[in-house]
């Protein structure tokens, strides 16, 4: 390798869509920087979330940083404080080199290359692009631990493909047991509250993507996202072993798209279960389940494991609707699913969404009247958003171009959305229960008012039916970022260095770090 060790800056983005920001660490990024701190770079982490004037805070620290790199990850929602992050460090310096990589970039390029195999120019997926390379100086999309050794180098590509399972870019189950755990060090861990059952919890990834095909979701066309790629049963629970010693938790967020796709998870559970009789202490988990390959026996050994809830993305409660989001599952399977959950004492969480493809009133309300049949400890409500690399998205045509309004057409039924400016505006992400939602979307039933106006009256009926309160918006904590005094809340610790013995470790030790080409 000829990469010289750099000094780098990688920052997390604030989430302002969010009721509370310090819920959940951005695990990417830390994986990333793991990576750089064992092949002996200097890492500084510079943690925005829940950071009320993250631009001041951003601009402080680039007039006294000595890294002329920065590293930013983003999802959708977050692009509009990434830009403005971005402006804020050239605003300092002009000759830093930004890179970009995270989720939406790697949507957006899984939909430009769709858009060049059908033969599209200047489609929205390339616009979408050619913005992104305006504001930022290297793009990279997919796996970011080999890729981001690339993007160091002196003559580094403006875009970096590591969504491609033919370079060596592309991470295998092989290099997901080799990495370090993520950096959560370089971090303030203490800053995030979440808790399970009562008991103080951080989250990990045990495995990466999703093999479904739902038209509403992300990275359908992205191999980064959509192929299943597998840690083994005991590299996962070495990393819970070490995240209970390390930071004396107990609580467990396992946040991968959906555990029982790995055929070993009943494997993992009893491991899982294992650990906790060595260590003589007791673990609470919680994590996302596909309904349709649910079983007694997952479930059963989810319970020994610690699991006292499951999260699990059922949608809708209509036949009509499971079958335009290509959801793969019934209403019956939603039902049994339910019903073995509540067999092994798994509480539930069900995730619904509104504003699919033939959405109707009547749909609507047979989403309500499953949720009161079915009875779930609690359950979410969104309007839906097309979101880069969906096939609502990418799919969709052109349908009112003075207007902006796209068209995508499932056997007949149809669902308009109109473009939204990613860079600028993240409104259509969730919102405040309490009047907060806005609908970028529609169907011929449906108007985007008429979409909001059923989303909340269906969330205060299914609360008050079920006796489910709603989010207590009094947890939602915003801090500011000051040289001088702070308010009632401490503001977490946002910046955090490696260490001198961090980054002594050699650099040519570990197969996958010579895979970079």
């Amino acid at each position: 390798m000829n990469t010289l060790l750099e000094s780098i800056v990688l920052i997390i983005p604030p989430s302002v869509f969010l009721l509370d920001e310090r819920v959940f660490m951005s695990l990417g990024i830390l994986k990333v920087a793991a990576v750089l701190e064992k092949c002996g770079h200097t890492v500084e982490v510079v943690d925005l979330s829940g950071v009320e004037n993250y631009e001041e805070a951003i601009t402080l620290h680039t007039a006294t940083t000595q890294s002329h790199f920065f590293g930013l990850t983003a999802t959708t929602p977050q692009l509009p404080a990434a830009f403005k992050i971005a402006k804020a460090i050239r605003s300092q310096n002009k000759n830093t080199k930004i890179i970009l990589g995270g989720p939406h970039v790697t949507l957006v390029a899984a939909a430009l290359k769709r858009e060049r195999a059908r033969a599209i120019t200047n489609g929205r997926a390339h616009l979408a692009f050619e913005s992104l390379k305006k504001q930022f100086d290297i793009l990279v999309a997919g796996d970011g631990e080999l890729a981001i050794h690339l993007a160091l180098k002196k003559n580094a590509p403006s875009y970096i493909d590591a969504d491609d399972p033919k370079t060596t870019l592309f991470l295998k189950n092989a290099a997901l047991n080799e990495f370090p755990f993520p950096a959560r060090h370089l971090v303030d861990v203490d800053s995030y509250k979440y808790t399970i059952d009562g008991i103080r919890a951080l989250s990990l990834i045990a495995q990466l993507g999703c093999p479904y095909e739902c038209g509403f979701c992300g990275g359908r066309y992205s191999p980064y996202l959509r192929r299943i790629r597998m840690r083994t049963s005991q590299n996962i629970i070495e990393e819970i072993r070490h995240m209970y010693r390390t930071y004396h938790i107990k609580g467990f967020m396992l946040y991968d798209d959906e555990l029982n796709v790995n055929p070993k998870m009943v494997e993992l559970m009893n491991g899982i279960t294992e650990l906790q009789k060595r260590e003589h202490t007791e673990f609470r988990l919680r994590g996302f389940i596909k309904s349709q390959l649910f079983t007694d026996e997952q479930a059963k050994a989810m319970y020994e494991a610690g699991f006292r809830w499951i999260l699990v993305g059922f949608e809708s409660g209509s036949p009509l609707i499971l079958r335009n989001i290509n959801k793969r599952a019934t209403r019956e399977e939603n039902t049994q699913c339910m019903e073995i959950a509540k067999r092994h004492g798994l509480k539930v969480k069900a995730l619904m969404s509104f504003g699919h493809p033939g959405e109707s009133p009547e749909t609507i309300q047979q989403t309500l009247d499953w949720l009161l049949e079915v009875k779930p400890d609690d359950f979410d409500m969104t309007i839906i958003t097309t979101y880069p690399g969906t096939p609502y998205y990418d799919d969709a045509r052109l349908y009112n171009e003075q207007e902006c309004v796209w068209v995508y057409e499932f056997k007949g039924d149809r669902l308009y959305s109109y473009e939204v400016d990613y860079m600028q505006t993240a409104k259509y992400y969730k919102g405040d229960p309490n009047g907060g939602y806005q609908s970028y979307v529609y169907t011929d039933a449906l108007s985007p008012e008429e979409l909001v106006r059923l989303r909340d009256l269906s969330e205060k009926t299914a609360r008050k039916k079920l006796n489910i309160p709603y989010p207590s918006a009094a947890k939602s904590i915003r801090y500011e970022h000051s040289m001088g005094q702070f308010g009632n809340s401490l503001p977490p610790n946002i910046l955090r260095r490696s260490s001198i013995e961090n980054t002594s470790a050699s650099t040519s030790s570990h197969e996958w770090y010579r895979t970079v080409p």
